[in-house]
């Protein structure tokens, strides 16, 4: 933003002075019959430094806002509630144009592609607080019916079947990872026993033009069964692809999480 007002700052106020300064030495020089040099004109013309500067790197960031304003955008995970699909510290790359082409800020859809799926890993604006970025699970479409009873989740009555997975190396005392399957969706979940903080029984029916989403760490997640649904103009993109981790602190970076999000 600053490099792109520089730059038509001096466009706009500077370069005329400097093309009647360039034409008066061209005059001068022809009135002695001479032409006035190459380099000479060359230096009557150049930007100062600050300007220069900032005619070099508009373009570039330009290009990169674009980029990351309607096509893709990098993000990082700062919380557990996405665990085991997520963790923190891993960094994702979140397709922009997946549910169309939405103007900045304003969140408006300009131009549709596609409606958001049951099992996408969403980013949306937090609806308390749309200056914060939060990413979970489509689990309701709108007018989709979503219930819980005992922690198994069922889609307008469908139960999204769910299979403990007993064989995994990080499985802690009290913890149960299952593959839960959302309706053609296979993706992991975590839970810890005995624990349902919406409680053990609850329906919930997502109104028009809305989402209902969750996260995969099912006992630790803030999301739709607290707050409510996401509307429309708070999405922001669909997370598709984690191309780094780090974890907070002096650590290095890895990339052997690398891969697709499912």
């Amino acid at each position: 933003m600053i490099s792109g007002a520089l730059w038509a700052f001096d466009a706009v106020l500077l370069k005329p002075g400097r093309r009647e300064r360039l034409q008066a030495a061209e005059q001068q020089a022809a009135n002695g019959g001479q032409t006035l040099p190459a380099s000479a004109a060359t230096e009557i013309m150049r930007e100062p430094w600050l300007f220069e500067t900032a005619h070099g790197f508009f373009p570039v960031l330009a290009v990169v806002w674009v980029l990351r304003s309607f096509i893709a955008e990098p993000f990082t995970i700062p919380s557990g509630s996405m665990i085991p699909t997520l963790q923190v510290g891993d960094y994702v790359l979140v397709n922009k144009f997946a549910y169309g082409l939405r103007l900045p800020v304003l969140g408006t859809e300009i131009l549709p592609v596609a409606e958001p799926k049951r099992g996408d890993v969403m980013v949306f604006k937090f609806p308390a607080n749309p200056s914060i970025n939060y990413i979970k699970r489509v689990i309701g479409l709108p007018g989709d019916v979503i219930e819980s009873r005992d922690e198994v989740l069922f889609i307008n009555g469908v139960e999204a079947s769910r299979e403990l997975q007993s064989a995994l190396p990080e499985a802690e005392l009290g913890e149960e990872i299952y593959l839960e399957n959302l309706n053609g969706v296979s993706h992991f979940t975590r839970e810890e026993a005995g624990m349902q903080p919406a409680g053990p029984m609850w329906s919930y029916t997502v109104p028009k033009g809305e989402y209902f989403m969750m996260g995969d760490n099912r006992d630790n997640s803030n999301d739709s069964r607290f707050w409510g649904p996401v509307a429309e103009n708070l999405i922001v993109g669909r997370a598709f692809y984690i191309w780094m981790h780090k974890q907070p602190g002096l650590h290095l970076p890895i990339f052997s999480r690398n891969g697709s999000i499912q």
